[in-house]
């Protein structure tokens, strides 16, 4: 796989195709070196983590929920609703930021090590693959071979086991959309009230399937945007998978009686090539296809124990490093993203801390006069309180007059406040004309939810008496 050919021409196509634009059709081998099986320890973790999420729960409430159909969102297990969309939209700008300055010093680590298409195509799909085909000259020759009884026995199980597989992540995709007992009532309930969920995981384990056994690197390399944009993120201070040519060239393969003092360490075996699952071949520099996944380094330091040669080749460094002796530093732009990201997340911090369960306002109807004069000699004004209940649960709400004197009386007597309720009442406060000393009075008034105080407000109250 690593012809002259694709070397010199490599910036003219993808890794995955050949000079005529073609899709190859990519059997990268498996080489289990340490960071192999650091990246395996981790994707344990991350299956167990993503398989468990949906009922793992937290004050009661979901680990997570992205419930967009009726606007119930639920991170790390505190709820938030369409009333919370500021919180959302600086968490997300706060992710944005820090995936790109992630990206800016340690490249694209996350593609290769956590990134969902990774972990499940490298550490699950694949893995079932070599099971059941073999290894990569066995599944060549199967898909070389005519269709016959072993080929139809193999790619039929190949294709009940991934699809069985999609259908277990579609399962757990709709939990985390609509939340595990909604998912399972819909399952165990009447056939027909269940049918459009059936036909959503039908759906989904479809679009699955095809994803890790059809469409596979052309996710990373094509279908999504950060991939792309890695080019603009990037900088020769980057910590990337990179070749260290000044170590490796002039390369060349190692023969008896031969003088290999001229020679760098690169032995020009191709097997870098070999393991990639994007099909390029680092040695030509950082490229757009590359994950950083570090199969190329596993397989390069396999090769430089056999030599006796350091191991490092290729290692995860910046190109100024390699070329200079430079070191890490940092750069403004470093600096520009770091401080940007912090002061996001002070603000999300400072407002989450501020965040209620419920939030209520109180303010004077517009456009009504400012006080009445009702039977019995009672002065009152109008008030309107409005409440948005952000949990899942009912609340019970008073509102009572902290200032002596006053009275609060509201129009709708329930004091029930149900979960997602976007609640209004008008409410009259009355004091005695008996009583009335000041033409404008500051009062305080309160609400409690559940018993407990929740805030207190400080309004004015007009009376009819007369200045001098």
């Amino acid at each position: 796989m690593s012809d002259k050919g694709r070397t010199e021409n490599f910036r003219e196509h993808l890794g995955n195709q050949d000079n005529t634009g073609k899709r190859i059709w990519l059997y990268p081998k498996i080489i289990k070196g340490r960071l192999y099986k650091y990246r395996t320890y981790l994707s344990w973790f991350y299956l167990a983590f993503f398989f468990a999420g949906p009922f793992i729960k937290i004050n009661g409430y979901p680990l997570l929920l992205l419930n967009v159909m009726e606007r119930r969102f639920v991170i790390f297990g505190q709820p938030f609703w369409p009333q919370d969309f500021h919180l959302l939209v600086i968490l997300l700008l706060t992710s944005i930021v820090f995936i790109v300055l992630f990206t800016v010093v340690y490249g694209r680590v996350f593609c290769g090590w956590v990134c969902p298409q990774t972990v499940f195509l490298e550490m699950v799909f694949r893995k079932l693959e070599n099971l059941i085909e073999g290894n990569t000259n066995k599944q060549k020759k199967l898909d070389a071979m005519p269709w016959n009884r072993e080929k139809i026995t193999k790619k039929g199980l190949k294709f009940i086991v991934f699809y069985g597989v999609s259908f277990l992540i579609a399962n757990t995709f709709l939990a985390y959309l609509i939340g595990w007992e909604n998912l399972h009532a819909k399952i165990t309930g009447p056939f027909m009230e269940g049918l459009p969920s059936l036909a959503g995981l039908v759906v989904f384990t479809t679009v699955f399937y095809l994803v890790f056994s059809k469409v596979r690197e052309l996710v990373c390399i094509m279908i999504c945007p950060y991939g792309r944009l890695q080019g603009v993120m990037l900088d020769p201070n980057s910590m990337v998978v990179a070749y260290d040519d000044v170590r490796g060239e002039p390369r060349g393969k190692i023969r008896r009686n031969e003088d290999q003092a001229e020679k760098g360490d690169c032995v020009d075996c191709g097997l870098c090539v070999d393991v990639c699952p994007t099909g390029i071949d680092i040695r030509n520099g950082t490229q757009l296809e590359c994950v950083n996944c570090t199969a190329c380094m596993d397989a390069c330091d396999s090769v430089m124990d056999k030599i006796k040669k350091p191991r490092g080749l290729i290692r995860i460094d910046s190109l100024n490093n390699i070329k200079n002796k430079t070191g890490f530093r940092f750069s403004p732009r470093v600096i520009a993203y770091s401080v940007l990201m912090v002061i996001l997340l002070g603000v999300f911090g400072f407002l989450l801390a501020g965040r209620t369960d419920v939030e209520a306002h109180i303010l004077r109807i517009p456009g009504q006069q400012t006080y009445f004069e009702e039977p019995g000699g009672i002065i009152s004004n109008i008030y309107n309180l409005e409440m948005v209940n952000k949990t899942f649960d009912g609340k019970r709400f008073r509102l009572e007059s902290s200032t002596p004197g006053y009275d609060v009386i509201i129009a709708d007597t329930s004091s029930t406040l149900d979960a997602n309720e976007e609640l209004k009442r008008i409410f009259r406060v009355t004091q005695p004309e008996a009583d009335v000393k000041d033409y404008k009075r500051t009062i305080e008034l309160t609400v409690y939810i559940d018993g407990k105080k929740l805030k207190s407000f400080e309004t004015t109250f007009f009376a009819p008496i007369e200045i001098e």
